[in-house]
């Protein structure tokens, strides 16, 4: 809502790009906190080793941090941001009315009735939610459920899957490793939102973006759970090679390790930019569906619920579908490769319902009325 209050049609798409970017740079801060410095009594004996709280808690020292920065953030909220959506104040109105009347003016009561109509604020005509919920409006909060639920899962279900083992359909990491692999999937956020994000969307549109998004997360959920399969059948090859081949074992084990981690952080780029093309697009429609800006708020608390639904649904779904499917010998899809078989089908599901939404959505409602004085004026 800040956003959409402080830009206009030139810079709205490059504004609205900032929010996932502030997501994504946390997101990948945050697990690149966690797993750097989780359990620092063992990856650190000569700094954290005699603190004994540590070994008791050892995931105490990066809940400290992210709470750290939390506060931050909150101070810097309360103390330094200012109220963006400006009404002009009565004072106003009485003072220009009092500069145009004088005793001796003849004119005195027209002038007062005349200056009363141009300044005085016309209040913006208050919309019911069934006039806002209209079937554009429900058809983009659907689908944004739909998608977001399967991010929530894929967020969810990453970590998951990178930690457990090999046999149970996983990659065996430890937390710096993926810690490390999350952090390097943010590396072309800073560009996609900033740069790439805003010449797409004025080339293409909002919703074309969403749905260009979402077609390329589809692909990538099917394909991460192979890389699993793709690293038993290389450690198996490398074993096998290795009483035949010239190099040593260090250096063919190197060698597969490298193309696993190649693998990865191609389907992790792209995943981050599925991403960004999805969840840029569905803030700027949202923000685009407002009939005036005094409905920015109530828009956007919509989007948010939803998302907030999809927070708390996601991850639970994903880890009672990753412990169900690795605790029976099921064929494909429903091994260990199901939670990312849902995260395609919810996205393919999201994009089908995509495309029920009219391209009206691309352009700024609000923007139509410069004022906000609605249909009452």
């Amino acid at each position: 809502s800040v956003f959409a209050e402080i830009s206009d049609d030139t810079n709205r798409p490059r504004m609205m790009a900032l929010l996932p970017l502030m997501w994504n740079l946390g997101s990948v801060g945050g697990a690149a906190i966690g797993g750097i410095f989780a359990d620092p009594t063992h990856q650190y004996p000569r700094i954290f080793g005699h603190m004994e709280i540590f070994r008791v808690f050892p995931y105490l020292l990066p809940c400290l941090i992210d709470c750290s920065i939390t506060v931050f953030g909150l101070v810097m909220g309360i103390f330094k941001m200012e109220e963006t959506l400006v009404r002009e104040p009565a004072s106003r109105t009485m003072d220009i009315r009092m500069s145009l009347t004088s005793p001796s003016s003849s004119t005195s009561t027209l002038a007062t009735e005349s200056t009363q109509l141009l300044t005085e604020p016309v209040q913006p005509k208050q919309r019911s939610m069934r006039e806002l919920l209209t079937p554009t409006v429900v058809r983009v909060m659907a689908t944004n459920v739909v998608m977001g639920l399967g991010v929530a899962m894929s967020d969810q279900a990453y970590p998951i899957f990178a930690a457990s083992d090999l046999s149970d359909g996983g990659l065996g990491f430890a937390a710096r490793g993926i810690g490390f692999s999350l952090a390097v999937s943010g590396v072309a956020v800073m560009y996609l939102q900033l740069v790439a994000y805003p010449k797409l969307e004025r080339k293409y549109g909002a919703l074309d973006c969403y749905q260009r998004g979402q077609r390329m997360l589809i692909p990538v959920y099917l394909a991460i759970p192979f890389l699993s399969l793709l690293t038993s059948r290389l450690e198996e090859s490398i074993d096998a090679k290795t009483h035949v081949s010239t190099l040593p074992s260090w250096m063919s084990h190197a060698l597969g390790e490298y193309t696993l981690w190649l693998l990865l952080v191609l389907l992790l780029l792209a995943r981050t930019t599925g991403t960004v093309l999805a969840f840029t697009s569905i803030n700027l429609l949202t923000v685009n569906l407002a009939p005036s800006k005094s409905e920015l708020g109530f828009m956007n608390g919509i989007q948010q619920l939803a998302m907030t639904t999809t927070r708390i649904a996601g991850p639970i779904m994903a880890g009672v579908i990753w412990t169900w499917s690795i605790k029976h010998s099921f064929s494909y899809p429903f091994n260990s490769h199901m939670v990312w078989v849902l995260c395609a089908a919810l996205t393919a599901l999201s994009l089908r319902m995509s495309h029920k939404i009219p391209e009206s959505v691309n352009t700024f409602a609000a923007g139509n009325n410069k004022r906000d004085t609605a249909d009452d004026v």
